[in-house]
Parts: C-alpha cells; sequence; structure tokens
C-alpha cells in the first residue's frame, strides 16, 4: 500500500506538513507505555567483539535468514486485557555473546501475548516459571533469577546445558548472573536455545533508551550507570510481567506515598548468608539449610545430607545459588526500614504513571550500578499471571514459550512495522543555499519516490531522480532549487515498495 506525505515551501521555507503522529486514545500505562515506533527498524546484531568495536552489525544471521523488524509491532486492547505482538528483538544492537545461541523473531502466525489490565493481588502467590514471566517496553522477553539449572548431589557437581545429567535436584538452583554473565552482551542479555533474546538482570539497554539515568560509551558500545549523577528523575516503565504490574527501573520515590519527596535507589530486601543481618553464614556452616523464602517456594523445611549443597569454594562462590540469599523481612526486619522492596521486589507506592499508588516491581542494584539479587522480580508474582501462561518444559528446550490466544472483541490501539504511517522528520525541511534536503521517518527495508509541484492544483507532479531506500528509519532526498526563479514547492512522498522480510507473527 502506498504511503503518501506533502510538504509545501514558499521562499523556500517549510509551511505545513500533514498526517501527525498517532496520539494515544487514553492514559492507560499498559498501552502507552510501550515502544513501538522502534519497530520501524531492522533488528541487528554484532556477531564477534571486533565488530561491536568496529561498529559493524547485521540484519541476518544463523537462524534470522532474512531481516525482521525489532520490537513491538502491533498493541490491541479488550476490557480486560493488553495484547502485544512482538519479534523478541531489541532496537539497540545485539550481541555478542559467549554461547552458540543467536536471537530469533519469536513471532507466531496465531499467538499474543496478554496482559491484565486489572491486577489481583492473591493470598497465594504464584512462582514464576522458567521462560518468559514479562516483557521489557521494546519487547525483550523478561526471565526470572534462574538460569534453570541446580546442583545435582549424586553427580557432585552442577547440572549445565553442557553437562548431561538433567536439570539437577532442584533445591539448589543455579543464579543465572554469576552463572551465566559471561554470556550476556553489554545489554546484560543473551539469547536461549530457541532464539529468544532475554534479561535475567538489569536491563541496562532498554533503560539507556528511555533515559534511566544510563551511560552509552559510543567508542566501546558499553552501557554503565551514571554513577556521577547528584540527582535523578523517577526511573520510568521499562517493562511490564505476566501478572499485569509495572516494572520500573531502580529509582522511585523516597516516600512511597509522597511523589514530591527525593527520588533514590530503590534497595532489595535480599541479603547474601554471610552472616550479617541474623544470616546463617554458610562460610562456616555450609550449605545444609535453606532461608525461610525458599522453604516456602520448595516446601521443604529441613534438608537430609544428600540434599546438601557444595561448599563455599572458588568453584561454589556465595550468591552461585539463589538460596545464597534470605530475605530481610524474614529476619525480622520491616520493609520502609533497611530496605524498599518486599520479597516479591516490589511495593506498594505512587508513581508518575499511578498517581494513585500502585504495586509495582524495581530493577535491583548496587550504588555502583550492578545488579543486585533478586534483580527484577522475586521468586513469585506479586499479582496473579494468567493461568496458561505458557513456558518451555525444561531448561534448555528448543520449543518456543506457548503464547496465548486472543479474547474478542479486540481495539487495535498501534499497529507497525510495515504498518506504520509515515511522518516528517522533527526538523523535515534543511534548506542551504540552492540546496534543499528533505527528511522523514521511514520504515526500513522501505522504497520511497519523492515527486515536486509548483501547485496543488496541477495534476502534474515531476519525480525527483532516484528512488530512496533508506539504510535506516530516516529516508532523505535532495534537491537544487533555482532561488531567483521559485518562489513556492510541494513535495510528495510516496512509498512505492517493501524489501522481503522475516515476516512471521506480523
Amino acid at each position: 500500500m502506498q504511503q503518501r506525505l506533502f510538504c509545501y515551501l514558499r521562499s523556500l521555507f517549510l509551511l505545513s506538513t500533514i498526517l501527525p503522529l498517532q496520539t494515544p486514545l487514553f492514559a492507560d500505562p499498559l498501552l502507552s507505555s510501550w515502544l513501538p515506533d522502534t519497530s520501524t527498524k531492522y533488528a541487528r546484531i554484532y556477531t564477534s567483539a571486533a565488530n561491536r568495536t568496529a561498529g559493524i552489525s547485521t540484519t541476518t544471521w544463523s537462524g534470522q535468514t532474512s531481516p525482521t523488524y525489532a520490537g513491538v509491532h502491533e498493541i490491541d486492547y479488550s476490557s480486560g486485557w493488553v495484547y502485544i505482538k512482538n519479534t523478541g528483538l531489541a532496537s539497540y544492537v545485539m550481541g555478542p555473546w559467549n554461547n552458540p545461541n543467536f536471537p530469533k523473531n519469536q513471532g507466531t502466525s496465531t499467538g499474543v501475548y496478554r496482559f491484565p489490565r486489572s491486577p489481583a493481588i492473591p493470598s497465594s502467590h504464584t512462582l514464576t516459571g522458567q521462560g518468559s514471566i514479562g516483557f521489557l517496553v521494546d519487547g525483550v522477553a523478561i526471565y526470572n533469577t534462574s538460569d534453570g539449572f541446580s546442583y545435582s548431589v549424586s553427580n557432585s557437581k552442577d547440572a549445565s546445558p553442557n553437562a548431561n545429567i538433567g536439570p539437577g535436584d532442584g533445591i539448589w538452583n543455579r543464579d543465572a548472573l554469576p552463572n551465566e554473565g559471561g554470556s550476556f552482551d553489554y545489554a546484560f542479555n543473551h539469547p536461549q536455545p530457541s532464539g529468544q533474546y532475554h534479561a535475567h538482570a538489569n536491563p541496562i539497554g532498554v533503560r539507556y533508551l528511555l533515559g534511566d539515568n544510563i551511560n552509552f560509551d559510543p567508542s566501546t558500545k558499553a552501557y554503565s550507570e551514571n554513577t556521577s549523577a547528584t540527582t535523578r528523575r523517577h526511573s520510568p516503565i521499562i517493562g511490564w510481567l505476566n501478572d499485569g504490574l509495572p516494572l520500573y527501573g531502580p529509582y522511585g520515590y523516597s516516600n512511597p506515598t509522597d511523589p514530591t519527596s527525593s527520588v533514590r535507589r530503590m534497595i532489595s530486601g535480599y541479603v547474601l548468608r554471610d552472616g550479617s543481618y541474623g544470616t546463617a553464614n554458610l562460610n562456616t556452616a555450609g550449605r545444609k539449610t535453606l532461608p525461610l523464602w525458599a522453604q516456602q517456594a520448595q516446601n521443604k523445611t529441613t534438608l537430609t545430607s544428600s540434599q546438601w549443597g557444595p561448599n563455599i569454594s572458588t568453584t561454589y562462590e556465595l550468591g552461585h545459588y539463589a538460596e545464597d540469599y534470605d530475605y530481610l523481612g524474614d529476619l525480622g526486619y520491616t520493609q520502609g526500614g533497611q530496605f524498599d522492596l518486599n520479597k516479591y521486589n516490589a511495593r506498594y507506592c505512587v508513581t508518575p504513571e499511578y498517581p494513585n499508588g500502585t504495586w509495582a516491581y524495581f530493577v535491583s542494584v548496587k550504588t555502583d550500578g550492578s545488579p543486585w539479587y533478586p534483580y527484577n522480580v522475586g521468586r513469585w508474582y506479586m499479582a496473579t499471571p494468567p493461568a496458561s501462561t505458557g513456558q518451555p518444559p525444561t531448561p534448555g528446550n528448543s520449543t518456543t514459550v506457548t503464547v496465548m490466544n486472543a479474547d474478542t472483541p479486540l481495539t487495535q490501539y498501534y499497529k507497525g512495522a510495515t504498518s506504520t504511517s509515515e511522518t516528517w522528520s522533527s526538523t523535515p525541511v534543511i534548506i542551504s543555499g540552492s540546496t534543499v534536503t528533505l527528511s522523514w521517518n521511514a520504515v526500513e527495508g522501505g522504497t520511497y519516490q519523492v515527486t515536486s509541484s509548483s501547485d496543488l492544483t496541477s495534476s502534474t507532479w515531476t519525480a525527483l531522480s532516484g528512488d530512496v531506500t533508506p539504510a535506516g528509519n530516516v529516508g532523505t532526498k535532495t534537491e537544487t532549487v533555482n532561488t531567483a526563479t521559485t518562489t513556492r514547492k510541494f513535495y510528495k512522498l510516496t512509498r512505492t515498495g517493501m524489501a522481503t522480510y522475516d515476516s512471521v507473527g506480523y
């Protein structure tokens, strides 16, 4: 379908443009906080550290033989639910990873993900499982703290992707950050065998896109916390969990009920079991007991010798397993005193999007910005997730996450990628002497023709020589105009074609 834009120059100054950006239908953060505009860009990866340093990226790779678009490309809603379609691929350049996996378009022909618009807080909470437990606002999956493997007493070692001993005993569960962190890219994410690119810890890449106190070094392509900042804004919503609650970055109001209070880092309620705060000292006592939260999660109060974990060592350092952490609320400390976030990594508070208050998760980081347990979400959901949210049945399984079919009727809130209506850029016309440069927000892979006319009443439009195929999602076209004889001019932009792309899920 052709997309047309017009702009009008008189005495070589822009007077008007048409086709404004889409306006949100209403202020529901579950609809308006996504980053769908990035869906006009191809997803890209760095295939090596050298290419990352050189800034050389690619739009096709092993398992992704055709380009596809990044992020969230459709949002729909009903009275009770919000639905998204997404490729699961970030709009920043992903990779490389120190593992054999590559990301892949996660779209399906029939499936969408859904989130409840009125989350319910139950008396009995649901454990998070393997696979996606929510999505960042750029469409990248959120995973829980586990890498899906645990210690195997009978084998006297951890189960792992290459150990060939199954998933392990399920008692001492490996924390993904210390065990898989070496395979994270600079955005702290990586792909699993089925190609789902995901975040276990501090999603620093999307936080940078949202302006959440993150620096980016264009020479090294590395992200870092802006620790020199003396004042901070409240973190934006960076994602949504399956239970319909928002995930914010690390910074919130110091007083949870006062939006005029100072903004500071939210402090996790979890500490290492090193003898401080009344915790068991695993350095001396060994891994022979579970913290109370893990006893509840595993329905185990005491461990037999056949269930003990390995002693603390350089191979099994403190923090190697999730059960190496204790929750201060189980040790007699009160939320709001030494810590801000409950055992689900959430608190009830006012936020810029919820001035009347909401339950919300917050990213956990240390003062230097490095991730801290439980990173995004604790072992349980705070609210009730959809009952049939699918999960891969076993760690490392190549089957993609089963997604949910939509209820009907649905109302479409946003349709992006190749369905996006082009708009003129914020500076659509630049005039330098007799040279006029037009620029517009394009769909990558699109082919565009620019034509001109001296007035809108004539049916004569003259094509500027050469079609435009933008290298990214910004198109430009330059024309030389005789300023002595031209006093006004109209330009018309038409999308005339689209390159082939991986359209599964669109």
